[in-house]
């Protein structure tokens, strides 16, 4: 029994705190887990830009609302949820999530939450467990999953190493020569070829 587990900004839609930092302005936002490997770290510092500049969770849906699928995301999960069971694993959360689920068709997600004050503000973050992805492909392989893993960043390793087969998508050039043993695929055709000679 396969299961699919996806990363989602990157690989599926466009990174949204790159797009906030496009659309605010603010171009220290567009640090992401391509470029900082501890979460927390990177999270602790967007709140901090964040609460300097003013800004907080409507301002980021605002944006959201605006972002769409990455090109032909949305038919390559069509085709694949046709074929195996499909969940995305994100660092993101709930709050960002909702609409980019609708625009993808409703896949399951699995990511974080936000703490937020009556008056809006981002005062924290509560991550659903200690390195999730990896967590959560031990998990479903505990029940007797065999999982399939593809993701883009470093945050993405662990579930890609611990799977029956993992890939790099749309990866940093930095991440794919620092792991050379994972294929690495820029198309989604490609993408659902692989992950099909996998299942």
């Amino acid at each position: 029994m396969n299961i699919v587990c996806l990363d989602m900004e990157g690989v599926l839609v466009p990174e949204i705190w790159i797009a906030f930092s496009e659309a605010s302005g603010i171009p220290e936002l567009r640090r992401t887990t391509r470029d900082e490997p501890d979460y927390d770290k990177l999270m602790t510092w967007r709140l901090g830009i964040l609460k300097e500049h003013g800004l907080g969770l409507k301002e980021i849906q605002a944006v959201i609302a605006k972002i769409d699928p990455l090109p032909g995301a949305k038919e390559f999960l069509d085709k694949l949820r046709a074929r195996t069971q499909v969940l995305i694993l994100s660092d993101t959360f709930e709050q960002f999530a909702k609409p980019l689920m609708a625009k993808l068709g409703w896949p399951t997600i699995f990511c974080n939450t936000l703490e937020v004050g009556e008056n809006g503000e981002i005062t924290g973050y509560r991550m659903r467990c200690e390195k999730s992805k990896l967590t959560t492909v031990r998990a479903l392989q505990s029940i007797g999953y065999d999982t399939i893993a593809a993701g883009d960043s470093f945050n993405d390793l662990g579930m890609i190493q611990a799977s029956k087969a993992g890939f790099l998508f749309k990866s940093t050039d930095a991440i794919k020569a620092a792991h050379p043993e994972l294929s690495a695929y820029e198309e989604f055709e490609d993408l659902l070829a692989a992950i099909e000679g996998a299942l």
